[in-house]
């Protein structure tokens, strides 16, 4: 009997989410380099969607998985037992943010994290409405569906949650619409899946005072632009403005799974009475996750690969251009690269995979190209990039 190799396997037994996915079969991952099992690599100029912002397999975040294993992994539904790995953990982070956000939920993933912070907003305030905006994405549960900024996602899962408005991103006339029914303002200080559209900062202004003034809780997404992406440790810090409550995930769990909502410890009772277990979760804050993440937080302050964004996106937007290429948006080291139409865009990708080079394009902006490395690339490895970049660039558009 034919022996059934991995590929067949994965579109026999696993789900799939597209008819094309990208395929490559992982051998191995290391830095920011992927290898597949013929032994070709692939530059990752995508980060994982912004989960691998050390690169991969950082020898301190594997040595850090493997010291927890080896003491224990899971115990108990989350939030029960004193474990070390969860407390160091929120120590470290609290101690880097500002005073209010003293208080860690662990979450399995970003898009609990956003469940729980709702949650956690109608609880506060007593209130229903939600508001978030036209071409948001934070997350594909229903909750977080319901405050996506995109309605072909949407309507296939209708109906969804109630009381939610939408408003236009960085239109400073829809912030008057926020009233005092409004229990939350869920938003991304940099849209993610537009193409990298950062917010303005008067807008951004603007909007915080609003919530202040009705005591609705700003929620501020940063579980892609989190952990350096955009040449600080979070975005909101080149905002002037502290959240209520801070989303984060991707590349808080180091490459493993994990995600956070994080508010005052005051807010954060809410959720311990009336009901009680407000939210709960079995694998929420996994102790083999919060040492990995522990770790590569550790890594990133120590590296000074924050302070070196600046350089290497300068370096990315005075070096990589093509007559196809349309226009750039860029907040750090995080860029799309816009052209003439979807097709062209999928064909660009199909020849950076051919060619070495992993990238993709935004859900909500399907004729740009992701360009997202980890941090710790360095000029060298860009200017290889670049190259193949605009090579595949050249063979997809002479078709």
């Amino acid at each position: 009997m034919a022996t059934i190799n991995n590929r067949q396997l994965f579109f026999q037994h696993l789900a799939q989410t597209s008819d094309k996915p990208i395929g490559i079969e992982v051998a191995t991952a290391n830095g920011i380099y992927i290898h597949d099992v013929d032994g070709k690599a692939f530059i990752d100029m995508i980060s994982g969607f912004s989960v691998c912002n050390i690169g991969h397999s950082h020898p301190a975040v594997v040595h850090a998985i493997k010291e927890q294993v080896d003491k224990y992994m899971h115990v108990i539904v989350y939030g029960e037992f004193v474990q070390a790995p969860q407390v160091q953990y929120a120590k470290a982070i609290t101690a880097v943010l500002p005073e209010n956000l003293n208080a860690v939920y662990f979450t399995n993933s970003g898009a609990e994290a956003t469940e729980g912070a709702m949650k956690l907003a109608k609880r506060v305030t007593g209130r229903t409405k939600i508001v978030s905006f036209k071409g948001a994405y934070h997350g594909s549960t229903q909750g977080a569906l319901s405050v996506m900024g995109d309605e072909y996602f949407k309507n296939a899962f209708r109906p969804l949650l109630p009381d939610i408005l939408q408003l236009r991103y960085n239109n400073l006339d829809d912030i008057e619409l926020i009233d005092d029914t409004v229990a939350c303002v869920l938003v991304e200080l940099v849209q993610a899946e537009t193409g990298i559209t950062p917010a303005n900062k008067e807008w951004v202004e603007a909007l915080k005072k609003k919530c202040d003034s009705l005591c609705a809780l700003l929620i501020v997404d940063e579980i892609q632009s989190g952990f350096g992406r955009t040449g600080t440790l979070f975005a909101f810090e080149q905002y002037g403005i502290i959240p209520d409550v801070l989303l984060v995930g991707k590349a808080l769990g180091g490459g493993l799974p994990l995600g956070a909502f994080i508010a005052s410890t005051k807010m954060m009772s809410a959720l311990t009475e009336n009901p009680v277990l407000g939210h709960i979760t079995t694998f929420g804050g996994n102790p083999v996750s919060c040492a990995a993440g522990l770790a590569a937080l550790t890594v990133l302050y120590n590296s000074g690969w924050i302070e070196a964004v600046k350089e290497k996106e300068n370096y990315l937007l005075t070096h990589l251009h093509h007559p196809a290429i349309l226009h750039r948006n860029h907040c750090g080291l995080w860029m799309s690269l816009q052209f003439e139409s979807a097709e062209l865009t999928k064909k660009i990708a199909a020849a950076c995979i051919e060619n070495g080079i992993i990238t993709d394009w935004f859900l909500f902006a399907e004729d740009r190209i992701r360009i997202a490395p980890p941090l710790c690339i360095t000029i060298d490895e860009i200017i290889v990039a670049i190259e193949k970049i605009i090579s595949s660039i050249h063979q997809a558009s002479s078709k």
